[in-house]
């Protein structure tokens, strides 16, 4: 019997300046809820509310998570394959 895989998710790329962040994220609390944003984006890149009033380049996108704390900017790619963090907040 075939195995059954779960819906495809976006791969998550971090911004030089958003990896930065990552590196100076510490507390497991804070990885932990970052993760848990990070999966939400992944399965679903739309789930973000769009950020008003930005026409130029790619539609830059904000995602937050008031249980969790965490707010996420990023823009998804034509392939709508890959997440681009650009900047985050935990």
């Amino acid at each position: 019997m075939p195995r059954q895989h779960g819906p495809h998710r976006a791969r998550i790329t971090f911004s030089d300046s958003a990896a930065k962040q990552l590196e100076s994220l510490t507390s497991e609390a804070d990885i932990h809820a970052l993760d848990r944003a990070l999966v939400v984006v992944s399965v679903d890149p739309e789930v973000g509310e769009p950020i008003p009033d930005d026409t130029a380049g790619p539609q830059l996108r904000e995602y937050a998570d008031e249980v969790e704390r965490v707010r996420l900017l990023y823009w998804v790619t034509a392939l709508r394959t890959v997440v681009v963090v650009a900047y985050l907040e935990v």
